[in-house]
């Protein structure tokens, strides 16, 4: 079994109070979890209002389709309305 694990940081501009941020991180988790059948958690800075640093991971036995739909989540990420791609790391656990 393979395990990729994609850190990513996002920046949410618009955010000006808690409850901005969670409106936008919710809508956005839901369409990671749908559309790239995907596990995804809010992993640090819960605190900030406009920074987000969620962790993703997904399982399987080939490498190269779990690296594909990483990719393209990161892709999706990019062009998000609302929110920010800062940074982002991709890994694999074998």
């Amino acid at each position: 079994m393979i395990v990729g694990t994609l850190t990513v940081r996002i920046l949410i501009p618009d955010a000006h109070s808690l409850k901005d941020r969670r409106r936008v991180l919710k809508g956005l988790k839901d369409r990671i979890r749908n559309g790239f059948n995907v596990s995804v958690s809010e992993i640090d800075a819960t605190e900030l209002w406009q920074r987000v640093t969620l962790g993703i991971a997904m399982a399987g036995d080939d490498r190269r389709y779990i690296n594909g739909a990483l990719s393209d989540l990161v892709n999706f990420l990019r062009v998000q309305p609302n929110s920010q791609l800062v940074d982002y790391e991709l890994e694999f656990l074998l």
